[in-house]
């Protein structure tokens, strides 16, 4: 408490100089307001003491800072700009008008802010590792945050970004290379360790993927790190391991296809060929998602839109080979009506489409013309 009494005081000492030339500043009030965080009444002290056209910089920073954080971000940026009108190429100024800037969505003028720091200060670690956030592309935020390491090479939140952007451009090496930089310095750092483990995989280090594995496994159970060794054993051929692995995330439901595939293989390898057989019939149907049937359909209407009447058959049989549609039966139903002229299979994509129950209010329209349709087509 004592400490930051002595911050706030020290923040509070620019104004000694201007008490000569203004109404006195009762600094006990103010600091008062600091240390209990009361910042917007803070910043209507200082404006009562100080006029609105002032151009005392010591003055409009701190006017501008406790409106900043009271969260009057208008406010406050119009204090900074004044500011960086007076004084400009002020670097907190500036850090503090892209600051505001992200803050409130503009991410343009963050950015505008941030280049100008770096024309200023080429060597600013801090605005190259925020101007990555505002990269337009994987290679624009992979030169910045390079920037940004080699400034700070122990920065962990700038290891770990810069090597998620290497393993998306599929530079894996250089990924891992960053992480273990980042990591002799801080040897305790899970949330790297665990980011190394993919790269790992990746560069074909599966003995070091298993051996940090079981160490972050101590601290928690984490879903992707259990992957991650699943895949190491798989390819060390450790098969039982990699098969007790996923089996503990199956059991906890956050299986996919992948694990799932590792799994089927691993049970092929054991000569498990009953299990093996299980686990590739998983695969195939985690594989297939709840919405093909839709993405079929959707695919299916564009070839109706295309007059190529027999592609969009095509198409919307194949989306029934993953689930029955209601919607599906009554477009074909309607394709073979109207525009293929084949009344019986036209009436049988009706009679399925009402036989799977469609919901009688929503498709109360639907299920009348269907009914209808099937009465003259007979």
């Amino acid at each position: 408490m004592m400490r930051k009494r002595i911050c706030l005081c020290i923040i509070l000492l620019g104004f000694n100089s201007l008490t000569a030339q203004s109404a006195k500043i009762d600094t006990e009030k103010l600091l008062e307001y600091y240390e209990t965080q009361r910042y917007a009444d803070a910043a209507k002290y200082l404006q009562s003491i100080y006029p609105g056209d002032t151009d005392d910089i010591k003055a409009l920073s701190q006017i501008a800072y406790c409106n900043m954080m009271a969260g009057k971000l208008p406010e406050a940026e119009k204090n900074y700009l004044k500011i960086n009108t007076i004084q400009p190429n002020n670097l907190p100024t500036l850090f503090s008008l892209a600051s505001i800037n992200s803050r409130r969505g503009n991410a343009a003028n963050a950015k505008i802010y941030l280049q100008q720091i770096v024309q200023l200060d080429s060597v600013n670690f801090n605005a190259y590792k925020q101007l990555a956030t505002y990269a337009d592309t994987p290679e624009t935020k992979l030169s910045y945050l390079k920037k940004a390491n080699s400034l700070n090479a122990a920065d962990p939140d700038v290891a770990y970004d810069l090597s998620l952007t290497y393993s998306g451009l599929k530079q894996y090496q250089p990924a891992y290379d960053v992480l273990n930089t980042a990591i002799a310095s801080d040897p305790e750092n899970f949330t790297l360790q665990q980011a190394l483990l993919p790269v790992s995989n990746q560069l074909t280090k599966y003995p070091e993927v298993i051996e940090i594995g079981k160490k972050l496994l101590k601290n928690h159970a984490d879903v992707n790190v259990i992957n991650d060794m699943g895949q190491a054993y798989f390819y060390i051929k450790d098969y039982q391991k990699c098969v007790s692995l996923y089996k503990m995330l199956e059991d906890m439901g956050v299986q996919n296809e992948g694990t799932l595939y590792f799994m089927a293989l691993s049970y092929r390898e054991l000569k498990d060929y009953n299990n093996a057989v299980i686990y590739a019939q998983k695969t195939i149907d985690e594989a297939i998602s709840d919405h093909t049937t839709l993405y079929y359909a959707a695919l299916a209407g564009i070839y109706e839109a295309k007059n190529q009447y027999n592609d969009a058959v095509t198409a919307y049989k194949k989306g029934l080979t993953f689930g029955t549609s209601n919607i599906i039966y009554y477009r074909l139903g309607l394709l073979y009506d109207l525009n293929l002229k084949q009344p019986k299979n036209a009436a049988t994509y009706y009679q399925m489409y009402l036989k799977n129950h469609p919901d009688q209010e929503k498709e109360k329209e639907q299920i009348a013309y269907a009914k209808g349709r099937i009465t003259v087509l007979k």
